[in-house]
């Protein structure tokens, strides 16, 4: 773990190492358990879920609504092979009560969004008014899906009564521009899940000193390769000369050479420090890295850092040895309850290194909520 100065601020950007990931090799591989079918109960049989995300305070609380939760999650249409929901991913909205998920629609209307497609984000509710960050991928009206990502947010109020949730949603504003000197602007890459480039995922957190800021998952524009992959930074300001909402920032972590996706990254406070998670799957670190798909996490004292990569490595969790694709997208909560959506599972094969093809073993619903201990520079399953 080496932290070195960033060129734009003060604060030091967290290089993610080789060395750091060899250290796995001297250890027990902490897991989830293993998913039982009762586990897997699906939304709709029409409908798959994935990348889940509550309306939340500012510090990731989730707001209480209507007896329960308003959760968001990317959803699409129940294709054939489940890899195409990422060409018709839509955000949806739900009511999470009583432990269950209710589906209750989409959240925009079509066309609504910049984009062909929404992926993820987060969403924020302060003073009454809702701030939905998300993603909008490739163009509005293209005849062929591109992999442009632009980082957007729409406000609305919330609904008093009745069948409505939202009173109305104000139109997408971008949030934050990359320039190609630090942040990559082209994000096609070689066009193959995993080997896409990154400028998504937003999400806000306010530091000690009462200033915003918007987290994504972003890629190198200085190293230019397959495995380039940074969690990027934005502070909410009027310096942009892009014209952002959000001001760009230095990294905050800096994985290249190492991986290409650490994707949905956020913050959680807890027990008077800061854990920023993120997750990434086996398929995109570096050749030579022998890492798992999981959840990952540093730690600081305070958002300017230094941040310092959890258990000296990384790593939080894997899924099972015997279930390598079983969960993705993980969500920690400030009470350490971590959400996720079930990908393919019950496939019982510790080898395998592609994911099954078809719906035989696809989940595409909300999983089971796992929880974390964290306790200084350790994190582990409860």
């Amino acid at each position: 773990m080496n932290p070195h100065p960033a060129t734009l601020e003060s604060y030091p950007t967290l290089q993610w190492t080789a060395r750091d990931l060899a250290r796995l090799r001297d250890i027990s591989i902490p897991r989830a358990p293993v998913f039982t079918p009762s586990d897997v109960r699906r939304i709709a049989e029409n409908l798959d879920v994935w990348d889940a995300w509550p309306l939340a305070s500012m510090h990731g609380i989730p707001v209480r609504w209507r007896g329960g939760e308003l959760w968001f999650a990317l959803a699409a249409p129940a294709f054939d092979d489940p890899e195409e929901r990422h060409g018709a991913a839509r955000i949806h909205h739900f009511h999470r009560i009583d432990g269950q998920f209710r589906h209750i629609g989409a959240t925009f209307e079509e066309g609504f969004t910049p984009g062909s497609r929404e992926w993820s984000g987060s969403a924020l509710f302060e003073d009454g008014v809702v701030t939905l960050y998300f993603t909008a991928a490739g163009e509005r009206g293209e005849t062929e899906p591109t992999f442009r990502q632009r980082i957007f947010a729409c406000t609305t109020g919330l609904a008093e009564a009745g069948d409505g949730v939202f009173t109305g949603w104000s139109g997408p504003v971008e949030q934050v521009i990359p320039a190609n000197i630090v942040y990559m602007n082209r994000h096609d890459g070689t066009g193959e899940l995993g080997e896409i480039k990154a400028f998504r995922d937003p999400a806000p957190w306010r530091a000690e000193d009462g200033v915003d800021h918007l987290l994504f998952t972003a890629s190198s524009a200085r190293h230019l390769g397959l495995h380039n992959g940074l969690i990027g930074c934005a502070r909410r300001g009027d310096a942009d000369p892009e014209g952002g909402v959000f001001e760009k920032r230095p990294p905050l972590v800096d994985a290249t050479g190492v991986n290409n996706e650490l994707e949905r990254p956020h913050i959680v406070a807890h027990g008077g420090r800061l854990y920023l998670f993120w997750s990434t799957q086996a398929k995109v670190f570096a050749p030579g890295i022998d890492a798992p798909t999981g959840l990952y996490g540093a730690v600081a004292d305070g958002f300017a850092g230094p941040w310092r990569l959890l258990n000296g490595h990384g790593l939080v969790f894997a899924n099972p040895q015997g279930e390598p694709f079983q969960a993705y997208s993980w969500w920690v909560l400030p009470d350490l309850s971590v959400t996720s959506f079930v990908d393919y599972w019950g496939i019982d094969d510790a080898a395998a290194e592609r994911k099954p093809e078809g719906r035989e073993y696809f989940g595409g619903t909300f999983a089971p909520f796992l929880h974390l201990r964290l306790e200084g520079d350790v994190a582990t399953l409860r």
